[in-house]
Order: C-alpha cells, then sequence, then structure tokens
C-alpha cells in the first residue's frame, strides 16, 4: 500500500472517528435548528436500502429545522459515513409537503 492511499485511509479514519465523538457526545447539540438526538428521528426514512415513510415525528424536526442550513450538508462526505442516502434525505420535506429553499 502506497503512502498515499495509506494517508488517505487514516484521513478517513480520523473524520469517522470524529463523527463518532460528536455523535456520541452530543447529542442534544443544537444543530440547524434542532438537535442532533431529534435529527436521528429522521434516520429510518433516509437509510437505504428498505427507507420508510418520514413519520409525523420526522416532519415536525423537519419543519422546524433551518432547511438552508441542512442544504450545507449536501457536499459533505461525512453524512454517508452515517448510513444516511444524501437523495433520500432531500426527499423527505416534499414527502411532509414542506419546501426545499431554492437554492438547496
Amino acid at each position: 500500500m502506497g503512502s498515499k492511499s495509506a494517508s488517505s485511509m487514516v484521513a478517513v479514519a480520523i473524520m469517522a472517528l470524529s463523527v463518532v465523538a460528536m455523535l456520541d457526545g452530543s447529542m442534544a447539540q443544537s444543530f440547524c435548528n434542532t438537535s442532533l438526538a431529534e435529527l436521528f428521528k429522521c434516520k429510518p426514512a433516509v437509510t437505504p436500502p428498505n427507507p420508510s415513510p418520514p413519520t409525523p415525528e420526522c416532519c415536525a424536526v423537519v419543519a422546524k429545522a433551518d432547511l438552508q442550513c441542512l442544504c450545507g450538508l449536501k457536499n459533505n462526505p461525512l453524512v454517508p459515513t452515517l448510513g444516511i442516502d444524501l437523495n433520500l434525505a432531500f426527499q423527505i420535506p416534499a414527502k411532509c409537503n414542506l419546501t426545499l429553499p431554492p437554492q438547496c
């Protein structure tokens, strides 16, 4: 294994550990006008291969969240490491009768 691929693997491992540490220690932390714990109410609706429809609780979380802020996650490489399919995630507002910001 070359040093470039080894350093890439180390970088990915560090990012993954950072996400785990963030989730483990701060599920109540405010994020995009909601908490990570509340956002995880939508996890079944964004987890392939058989996502469930968003629950009323999930829709309530999305309705109060700052959708423009959440749009900033669209290109974040850490999101898929959490088992979240971004295509499914960005379908939730429409399924909850909400509108994404135009720039999203």
